[in-house]
């Protein structure tokens, strides 16, 4: 049996609730929010444990402590977590800024412990299906990937919260752009950004309303990075991996699709189910084969968000 304790009740938090619920390996042995009726409405509503404090928390010594707060908390967070000899599963981005993110590294390397990101299209299907057809060499050689990010708001209707759309915190390079530059290292190693121009609201405090970049990977692929809100359109995020034989693209988080110059551009149908998240975490700490993403692997896509943001 893997324990967790999770800290932070939003839409997020309250999806690794699911997760593990879902899962006859998993405990939840305590939930903590600091807003105490978001708290009393997941206790409501799944039936698991509650405390009070962080210090109760902590006593209880799960196997991993998930943080699902804002940003800004993640770095004196994970100092308290690490520093009790507990491992650390933390919401993306890694934090609100690449100082903080490298504390976070420097924690965890400190006190010896283990440490992981949610970045859940990594185990995600359509992923698999993408990276096991670049390996087999489908795609023929890769000469370009795009991203294109279009919401006709932010933030999303469904996504209200304090912070989501200030400059400090918020924001979809922040919130939607982690996913896809960790892909992209994950598929195709590092990367560096070439140039960009990032525009903002008149409010000094609002977070950003678009952004134009373009990048390469270290192997010499171009990159070309999209975003937009506030916009006649309705929300779409497109993933775009252009081959010399075929052309693949995620779309919306879990729509597959590909095309070539005869065939014209279909649906992928996928069934296989992976590994989740939690069901790595745990086999990871029992010593099996499973797919992490360290805090130290976070840091490097911290970096690309902050020089997206400049």
């Amino acid at each position: 049996m893997t324990t967790i304790a999770i800290i932070g009740t939003g839409v997020v938090g309250e999806r690794i609730i699911n997760q593990a619920l879902g899962l006859e390996e998993y405990e939840i042995v305590a939930v903590f929010d600091e807003q105490q009726d978001r708290l009393a409405q997941i206790v409501e509503k799944y039936q698991v444990p509650a405390v009070t404090s962080m210090e109760e928390l902590l006593a209880l010594r799960a196997d991993w402590i998930y943080v699902g707060t804002p940003p800004i908390s993640h770095a004196s967070l994970t100092e308290q977590i690490a520093s009790r000899r507990l491992n650390v599963l933390s919401e993306k981005p890694l934090a609100h800024d690449y100082e903080q993110g490298e504390k976070m590294v420097g924690a965890i390397e400190r006190y010896n412990v283990q440490s992981a990101m949610h970045f859940p299209m990594m185990y995600s299907p359509e992923v698999r299906y993408l990276k096991n057809a670049l390996a087999a060499g489908e795609l023929g050689d890769v000469l370009r990937i795009e991203l294109h990010t279009h919401f006709p708001v932010w933030p999303r209707p469904w996504q209200q919260n304090p912070w989501i759309a200030t400059k400090e915190q918020g924001g979809f390079i922040r919130e939607i752009f982690p996913h896809y530059l960790q892909l992209t290292h994950h598929l195709f190693g590092d990367l560096g950004i070439l140039s960009h121009e990032t525009m903002y609201q008149e409010d000094p405090t609002l977070c950003e309303v678009s952004v134009s970049a373009l990048a390469k990977t270290h192997s010499g692929i171009p990159l070309l990075l999209n975003g937009a809100s506030n916009m006649a359109q309705k929300e779409r995020i497109e993933y775009k991996i252009f081959g010399s034989k075929k052309t693949m693209i995620i779309r919306n988080w879990s729509e597959l699709l590909e095309c070539t110059v005869e065939d014209d551009l279909r649906i992928v149908e996928v069934f296989e189910e992976n590994e989740n998240l939690l069901q790595a975490c745990a086999n990871y700490l029992n010593g099996k084969e499973a797919l992490i993403i360290p805090f130290d692997e976070g840091l490097k896509v911290q970096k690309w968000i902050e020089e997206l943001l400049q």
